[in-house]
């Protein structure tokens, strides 16, 4: 999809308040546009309409003129005071990338507010998609193409995950950036591989936690394991988000958009009271570089590194410690139901997976073999 019209956004610091830079050349339809969005301004300075700079605005803005012109982010998405994507990469790292996607792939992508890795894996899966056919149209391919090009990942061996990220990302262009729903109803997906999680002992678990010297590195092990966080549900607390009086933890817009509360431990607490002190963290509990959020990677090291110190004999990864902490839960006697509050699953059946690992459960068996 081509546009004739085009706006550009930049970062513009008026009276040391970030402000929403626009640009564009003398257009009837741009310029009546413009008029409509709330609190816009002139600067004689830069030569160009303004206004505040927060994430209703962003949005309006991308709302306002889609279909009409397509809306540059090339100097805007680089310094990020509005970003969606955290850990450093923004959509315009993507767009640099992947030059021959559409640009409203991405602005749906922003639009939606899609998470950082999903955004990466189907733009990824669609440029792989798009290359498969270089001389076509886009919308030119039906659906025996697409079933065609599925069949040769799976021919290929490509993982049942990956072949159904590709039809997502392939969906998406057409049912969503293009507005075709259920253009593509018929694609049947690869049958879901459904594996146990891999857990570990709560021995193994404190063994990681007393090998680790570092106190920020301890409390991030601890925090994960406690309170069954997600690897970037820890990235994104805030301060704010520990309640040492209820000793609960507020996990915003965690996975599928949703707030919840986790249960916080004493010991931690106590732990959490020294690391502030010595790091002192201003606004994200784990910080990096100039206030920025902790990297992930750096989360996996530290992990990797602890269960190395535990001499554990498997790859451990966060995720493990969040499958640690259900599966115990279980085994202590704790409710399903609460389990799956705490881990913000949407049902208990995703929830009913740690009673297959806990191993407490089939200690209360009674082998056959071991009748009579």
């Amino acid at each position: 999809m081509a546009f004739e019209k085009q706006i550009t956004l930049k970062h513009l610091l008026i009276n040391n308040e970030k402000k929403i830079g626009i640009q564009f050349y003398p257009d009837k339809v741009i310029q009546a546009l413009i008029k409509t969005l709330s609190g816009v301004k002139w600067s004689e300075k830069y030569q160009m309409v303004y206004l505040p700079n927060t994430q209703q605005n962003f949005y309006t803005v991308i709302k306002t003129f889609k279909g009409v012109a397509w809306v540059n982010m090339k100097y805007f998405a680089r310094n990020k005071p509005v970003n969606t994507y955290g850990e450093g990469l923004k959509i315009d790292d993507l767009r640099q990338k992947y030059p021959k996607i559409p640009e409203v792939y991405f602005q749906k992508l922003e639009l939606k507010r899609y998470a950082l890795k999903t955004a990466e894996n189907y733009t990824a899966c669609f440029d792989r998609f798009r290359r498969h056919f270089p001389t076509r149209k886009l919308m030119s391919i039906d659906e025996t193409d697409i079933k065609n090009y599925l069949k040769g990942l799976a021919q290929r061996k490509y993982s049942d995950s990956f072949v159904n990220l590709s039809i997502n990302s392939i969906k998406f262009y057409y049912e969503v950036v293009e507005g075709m729903p259920n253009r593509f109803y018929d694609i049947e997906r690869p049958m879901k591989t459904e594996r146990l999680p891999e857990i570990l002992s709560k021995e193994e678990v404190l063994t990681m936690i007393n090998k680790t010297y570092n106190i920020k590195h301890q409390c991030i092990i601890s925090l994960l394991y406690s309170s069954g966080l997600r690897r970037g549900e820890l990235l994104n607390l805030k301060l704010s988000d520990l309640d040492s009086k209820r000793m609960t933890i507020r996990v915003n817009q965690g996975k599928g958009k949703k707030d919840r509360f986790s249960i916080l431990s004493e010991k931690l607490l106590l732990k959490l009271r020294l690391y502030y002190i010595q790091y002192k963290p201003i606004h994200y509990l784990f910080e990096g570089k100039k206030g920025q959020p902790y990297s992930g990677s750096s989360v996996r090291q530290i992990v990797a590194k602890a269960a190395k110190n535990a001499n554990i004999n498997k790859a451990v990864r966060p995720h493990m410690l969040r499958h640690s902490f259900a599966t115990h839960l279980l085994e202590a006697g704790t409710d399903l139901r609460h389990i799956q509050l705490l881990l913000g699953h949407n049902s208990t059946k995703t929830t009913e997976i740690y009673t297959h690992v806990a191993t407490d459960t089939f200690k209360r068996i009674k082998n056959p073999l071991d009748c009579g």
